[in-house]
């Protein structure tokens, strides 16, 4: 099953998606619909049938978390490609919800700074409220996947050891294009992740090099905090960031950058320099 947060007349409403045709439901957003609905198979006819995906605009797919929660070296590729030696804990840093934008919306490279960085993620979205939880009950909280970009100010992340400053610039965070339920994919466990920069592959690897996967850090994470529907775990990124090429690579205003995740879906979203001041509107949720 997919779902999604489409925007309407004066905000957004939760909607199924079927093949190409939108199903409204009667929540305003996926995480309002998490948490009404304990059973995610009870919506497999729900909503009334709507417009096509074509007539529809798509927000983040949560637009509004209570928590975004991301991980840091997570890819044995990517921690060896930053020349790190492998972690025995998550490495934890956290997101807010102004940062997020839609699939298809602008990302704003701020004014502030030229390092900004791709870092295509799996994202999931919890379901139901966990703490404490086994790996086999986290699991079983996941209500689905989705996709994500953390993308990165990187030399602002590098001003002091907490990385929170070069990850929630606002209007910087692809999230969706829907959520899909692990059985759809296997529970993400070998999946393609990938990201492009005007077409040309700049991140190829698989969920299944995560050093820490989806129910582990949902179990970890509900060892520190209560765990609710809605919330949001980024969980890494793959080698190939841009940082990290010789020389080092960046995003500049008017490229595209693709983020794609094998049967989840794509985001695609065209760099601009931030709006504030110059007319240009926050196209995120």
């Amino acid at each position: 099953m997919r779902l999604a947060t489409i925007r309407v007349d004066g905000g957004t409403r939760a909607a199924r998606i079927e093949g190409d045709r939108v199903h409204v439901l009667p929540h305003p957003d996926v995480a309002a619909l998490l948490a009404d609905t304990g059973d995610l198979a009870s919506l497999a006819s729900a909503g009334r049938p709507g417009p096509t995906l074509d007539d529809v605009g798509l927000a983040p797919v949560v637009p509004r978390p209570g928590k975004i929660v991301c991980v840091g070296h997570n890819y044995r590729t990517h921690i060896l490609e930053m020349g790190h030696e492998l972690p025995a804990y998550p490495t934890l840093f956290a997101k807010f919800a102004t940062a997020l934008v839609g699939p298809f919306d602008h990302i704003r490279l701020p004014d502030v700074s030229e390092c900004v960085d791709w870092e295509a993620e799996l994202a999931l979205v919890v379901g139901s409220p966990v703490r404490r939880a086994t790996p086999k009950e986290a699991a079983r909280a996941i209500a689905g996947f989705t996709v994500a970009n953390d993308v990165s100010v990187r030399d602002w992340q590098r001003r002091t050891p907490q990385w929170l400053q070069g990850k929630t610039f606002d209007a910087t965070t692809p999230l969706g294009p829907w959520l899909v339920t692990p059985d759809e994919v296997d529970g993400a466990a070998d999946l393609t992740i990938s990201c492009q920069v005007d077409g040309e592959v700049k991140q190829m690897a698989s969920t299944a090099d995560l050093l820490f996967g989806p129910a582990e850090l949902v179990s970890y994470l509900s060892e520190i905090m209560t765990l609710l529907p809605g919330d949001v775990v980024l969980t890494g990124t793959p080698g190939g960031v841009g940082v990290a090429r010789r020389p080092a690579e960046f995003l500049r205003p008017g490229q595209t950058l693709t983020t794609t995740v094998e049967g989840i879906g794509t985001c695609e979203n065209r760099c601009v320099r931030d709006g504030w001041g110059t007319g240009v509107e926050h196209t995120g949720g």
